[in-house]
C-alpha cells in the first residue's frame, strides 16, 4: 500500500491544540509521509489518504475521493456523525490511557468535592466561620455513572475504591466487578431511584440529546445525608437541558451541579451558570488530553492499518459512537 498524505484540518482549541502545533507533532511522529495543514490551495486531494480532524465544518472532507481512514482528535465524534456528506470510510476515535486517567481524575474530584461538603468550607473560610458539619463516610452515598465505556467503568472502578457504593448505566448491558449495571430504557428508572451523585459520561447521539432533564432529576434518590441528588457532567454540552439543570437547583431537585460541557461553548458571558451558588463550572477541561500521545496514537494506528491489522476504536455509525 503507497503512502498517502495525511491531512490535518483542526478548529477551535487552545493554543496547544493549534493547527500549527498539530503540524509540528505530526511532521515528528509520520517522518515517512507528507503531512498538509488544511486550508491548503495547492494541495491535491486525490493526495490525501488519512484526515485527523478536530470539529470540521459540514461537507469539508467531502473532496477526498481517496480517503482511507478519518481520525477524530478528541473522544466526541457527534459534530462528525452530523456531517450527511462524510465519506464513507472508518471513522476513528480517540483511546489512549491518558484521556482516560485525567477523565477519572475529574470525576473522582467531583465526587469528593460534593462528598466532603467543599463548597460549604470553602464558604465558610470565605467568611471566618468555624462551623463543622457532620462527615458521613463514602459508602454512604451511591454514584450512579451515565455511560459504561473505557471512562465511564475507569472512574467506576475508582470511586468503588474509595469506598464509594456505584452503580452504573449503559445503552446495552455491561458487565463490571463490584458494579451494580442496569442497561436500556427498562433499567434505566432503577439506576436513577438509587443514584445521590449522577455523573454522565454518555456519548452525545440522536437518543441521549437532552437527556439530562427534569424528569431524570425528579427520579433521582433523595436518601441521602446530601440532602438533595448531585449532577455531573463531563460528557457532552448536548446531553443537558440547560434550563432545566438552572430551575432544578432553584427549587431544590438537584442539591448542586459540576458542569464541564455546555450547549454554546465557549459559555455565554451572560450564562446564569457563571453565577449560580451551587454550579461548580469548568470550561471543558476535564479531560484536556496530552496532544503529543493523541498523536502518537493516531500515527500507530496508520501504521496498523497499513500492515493490513484492524483499527481500534472505530465509531459505530448506527448506533454514534
Amino acid at each position: 500500500m503507497s503512502k498517502g498524505a495525511l491531512a490535518l484540518l483542526v478548529h477551535g482549541g487552545t493554543e496547544n491544540w493549534s493547527p500549527q502545533r498539530w503540524k509540528v507533532r505530526f511532521d515528528d511522529v509520520c517522518r515517512d509521509r507528507r503531512v498538509l495543514l488544511l486550508p491548503d490551495p495547492a494541495l491535491d486531494p486525490a493526495e490525501v489518504y488519512y484526515a485527523a480532524v478536530w470539529k470540521p465544518k459540514p461537507g469539508e472532507l467531502a473532496a477526498f475521493g481517496n480517503l482511507r481512514v478519518i481520525f477524530n482528535l478528541g473522544a466526541g465524534v457527534d459534530a462528525l456523525m452530523a456531517d450527511g456528506s462524510l465519506p464513507d470510510v472508518p471513522l476513528v476515535r480517540v483511546a489512549v490511557d491518558d484521556l482516560t486517567e485525567r477523565m477519572t481524575e475529574y470525576v473522582v474530584l467531583h465526587v469528593l468535592m460534593h462528598h466532603r461538603q467543599e463548597p460549604y468550607l470553602r464558604e465558610s473560610q470565605r467568611v471566618r466561620r468555624w462551623a463543622p458539619r457532620y462527615q458521613w463516610a463514602a459508602n454512604a452515598l451511591t454514584i450512579g455513572i451515565m455511560g459504561l465505556g473505557t471512562l465511564g467503568a475507569a472512574a467506576a472502578r475508582a470511586l468503588r475504591g474509595l469506598g464509594f457504593r456505584v452503580v452504573g448505566w449503559s445503552r446495552s448491558g455491561k458487565r463490571i466487578d463490584g458494579i451494580t449495571c442496569f442497561h436500556g430504557a427498562a433499567g434505566l428508572d432503577a439506576f436513577l431511584r438509587e443514584t445521590n451523585i449522577l455523573v454522565c459520561l454518555l456519548p452525545l447521539t440522536q437518543d441521549t440529546r437532552h437527556i439530562l432533564d427534569r424528569d431524570v432529576f425528579l427520579k433521582l434518590s433523595r436518601a441521602s445525608p446530601l440532602g438533595a441528588p448531585v449532577l455531573i457532567n463531563a460528557g457532552r454540552g448536548g446531553l443537558q437541558n440547560e434550563v432545566d439543570i438552572l430551575h432544578a437547583l432553584d427549587d431544590g431537585t438537584l442539591g448542586a451541579a459540576s458542569l464541564d460541557v455546555y450547549e454554546t461553548e465557549p459559555l455565554p458571558e451572560d450564562s446564569p451558570f457563571w453565577s449560580h451558588p451551587r454550579v461548580v463550572l469548568t470550561p471543558h477541561n476535564a479531560a484536556d488530553t496530552d496532544a503529543d500521545e493523541i498523536s502518537k496514537y493516531v500515527a500507530r494506528q496508520i501504521g496498523r492499518f497499513e500492515a493490513g491489522e484492524p483499527l481500534d476504536n472505530v465509531v459505530d455509525r448506527e448506533r454514534g459512537y
